[in-house]
């Protein structure tokens, strides 16, 4: 039985270079991660930590970095309730479109009805979406948006969205 994964396409209008340098500093993360702010080397086989001001983290190591093409990394889950869940593999394709970068994410190896793949599936889009906005009008999301998302999920019932 295959394990599921989450898939998430989008174009941006920039170049392959700043897109990953997007991926890569700290401070771009931080204005379209919600506060996220990452740390790494970016070298194969290197942590990354992505921590933001009130010290929650995300962290793993580098899987494969090839510039401005391919990044991949480890998840380890970051909740108590993902704990018991296995390390999951984030992986972002960057493919030149003209002026366009075509930004395919895969978030995979993730435990069938977990914890992190409820989380994910609502938290990339409004990651990338950010990303996007940061890229091309040079404006991440509000944080205020993430916030009502999440309330709304959370008088629902539903866990779709998370803070990535």
């Amino acid at each position: 039985m295959s394990k599921p994964q989450f898939v998430y396409t989008t174009y941006i209008e920039t170049s392959a270079e700043k897109l990953w340098q997007a991926l890569t500093d700290g401070d771009f993360t931080e204005r379209f991660w919600f506060g996220q702010r990452v740390v790494s080397d970016w070298k194969v086989g290197s942590p990354y930590r992505f921590a933001k001001a009130d010290g929650s983290s995300l962290q793993g190591k580098v899987l494969t970095s090839d510039p401005p093409r391919r990044l991949a990394y480890s998840w380890d889950p970051p909740s108590a309730e993902a704990k018991r869940e296995q390390t999951s593999r984030v992986t972002f394709d960057l493919e030149p479109h003209g002026n366009l970068v075509k930004l395919t994410v895969t978030h995979d190896e993730l435990d069938e009805g977990g914890k992190t793949l409820r989380d994910i599936s609502g938290g990339w889009p409004m990651v990338i979406a950010s990303l996007k906005s940061l890229l091309e009008t040079g404006r991440g999301l509000a944080i205020d948006a993430l916030k009502a998302a999440r309330e709304k999920a959370d008088a629902s019932g539903s866990s779709g969205v998370c803070a990535l």
